[in-house]
């Protein structure tokens, strides 16, 4: 059986289940720019990379991808013969015209984030203004998910709270299903240590409050944090801060100044440069024990695409500490598997923080029951079981096709 998964940057969300399906007997092949991580027995189908345009731009921009995915699919398909299924994410144009090259094959859809001009991301910072130019550009961008949705086979979202996003007259082909969590690598360890970049050692049961994001930015809420930190930083002398996460801006747009919101951050809030580690972008094995050895973890965002970080942050038995936000609401249930703070409030953050440096056992049962919740809900193999059986089921002809119709 042949599958091939259709990324821009991949592995990217796939990352498990192609693996699995490698291991399983299937050909395995990525169609992407560019593959991150080099996984053994699965092949690369490399197309040109092209740069995000002006956001004026977007629609030509998906069809520019579009057609070089199809092309690709297109020569694969002459060669070898059609794929069994093709699993694309739909965000970026690249499954665009897979229908057009591929008529009798399977095609799955992932559905991350599809844009509103209300009520989600775009509108949330207090201060930004939604102009006329600005809802077109998101239309734009959504042109293509909503032409690729119609003639997909089925879908998933790993959410359902990023499923609902999508419009009604899709909600019947779109299925959820996270992409997983690694329960029995991320798990609790009362002896984690992890040593920082001066040498100091941390341990589990230290007053550690750690931070993660991919970068480091507003839709992931870190100056929130940073002025929260500050505040802690003033009411307990032994608190801790680790950081980890880049420099640059994976969501929302750079500051028009060119700084940094680290270096901003600090300045703005003159918090003590010992008591906070920036660790950058470190390895998951280092983020693990990040996770374990953490008193109080932050995880704030953005009414956007949940992060993978906090899933495991909670397998790992972590008390996290979220903001109050839709994402959110999928996983945590406030002072039941974690606590849930404003997103905009610092002193309410703040006064979590020292709750949770202050009352580690009044904590324990919350931490068990976030662990409980990743491994019920978010298991990596129950994952893998589900979207494996979606993709026989299709490649096996047994899911009706519902392109064009409404069930």
């Amino acid at each position: 059986m042949k599958i091939v998964f259709v990324h821009r940057h991949g592995p990217g969300q796939f990352v498990h289940l192609a693996c699995h399906l490698a291991n399983t007997g299937w050909q395995v092949s990525f169609l992407c720019e560019e593959m991150n991580v080099r996984l053994p027995g699965i092949r690369v189908l490399r197309q040109r990379a092209t740069p995000p345009p002006p956001a004026t731009s977007f629609a030509q921009y998906h069809q520019e991808l579009g057609l070089q995915a199809a092309t690709t699919l297109d020569a694969l398909a002459r060669q070898e013969g059609p794929p069994d299924v093709v699993f694309g994410h739909i965000g970026w144009g690249g499954m665009l015209f897979a229908r057009d090259v591929l008529p009798n094959t399977p095609l799955l859809g992932y559905c991350e984030h599809y844009y509103h001009a209300d009520g989600r991301d775009v509108g949330f910072a207090k201060d930004e203004k939604i102009s006329l130019a600005k809802r077109s550009q998101l239309r734009l961008r959504n042109s293509a998910q909503l032409s690729t949705l119609d003639h997909l086979d089925v879908a998933l979202s790993p959410t359902p709270w990023q499923k609902k996003a999508f419009p009604d007259a899709y909600q019947h082909k779109i299925g959820v299903c996270h992409d997983g969590v690694d329960v029995h690598r991320c798990r609790p360890n009362p002896q984690a240590t992890l040593k920082m970049p001066d040498g100091r050692v941390l341990r589990a049961g230290a007053p550690v409050v750690t931070y993660v994001a991919r970068d480091l930015e507003p839709y992931r809420g870190f100056p929130t944090f940073m002025r929260s930190a500050a505040k802690l930083a003033a009411r307990n002398p032994d608190a801790i801060f680790v950081v980890a996460g880049g420099d640059g801006v994976s969501y929302g747009t750079p500051r028009t100044d060119g700084r940094k919101w680290r270096d901003v951050m600090m300045e703005e809030t003159g918090l003590d440069p010992s008591r906070i580690y920036f660790l950058g972008q470190i390895s998951h094995e280092h983020l693990i024990r990040l996770f374990q050895i953490s008193a109080a973890h932050i995880y704030l965002t953005y009414p956007f695409v949940l992060s993978w970080s906090v899933l495991e942050a909670m397998a790992c038995g972590a008390a996290v500490i979220a903001s109050d936000t839709g994402p959110c609401h999928d996983v945590i249930k406030d002072r039941y598997n974690g606590l849930l703070t404003d997103f905009w409030d610092a002193d309410a953050l703040a006064d979590k923080m020292i709750y949770s440096l202050e009352n580690p056992a009044q904590l324990m049962p919350l931490r068990q029951e976030a662990r409980r919740t990743i491994t019920q809900h978010f298991a990596l193999q129950k994952c893998l079981e589900k979207q494996t059986s979606l993709i026989e089921r299709l490649a096996a002809g047994e899911i009706e096709r519902v392109v064009g119709r409404r069930g």
